[in-house]
């Protein structure tokens, strides 16, 4: 996945200072995409860029709810740029929109 070759997960920007969060995270594929992000060092910047992650769906917000737990653990500031609308929906629906707006 580090290697800019996958599309679905998380993977480093070219420039190497922030995640790119692409593909779909829903449940069909969220406990391998959040198994794959635990042997990725959080980028520098603690940026993670969510303008790509379509679809998404409840099991998605899970998965950027625990990588914000890990970051708490890491003592990282992780941040979530370019949330997507139905992102930010669900994050709403779900009352989690701080954690992921913060």
């Amino acid at each position: 996945m580090s290697d800019g070759a996958s599309t679905d997960g998380f993977r480093l920007d070219p420039t190497g200072e922030r995640w790119i969060c692409g593909g779909p995270i829903t449940f069909a594929n969220a406990g391998p995409v959040l198994e794959a992000s635990r042997a990725l060092a959080f980028p520098p910047t603690g940026v993670i860029d969510c303008d790509a992650l379509h679809p998404v769906d409840s099991a998605g917000v899970a998965v950027l709810v625990a990588l914000k737990r890990r970051a708490a653990r890491e003592n990282v500031r992780l941040t979530f740029v370019n949330i997507t609308p139905s992102l930010h929906t669900l994050a709403d629906l779900y009352g989690v929109e701080e954690l992921l707006t913060s």
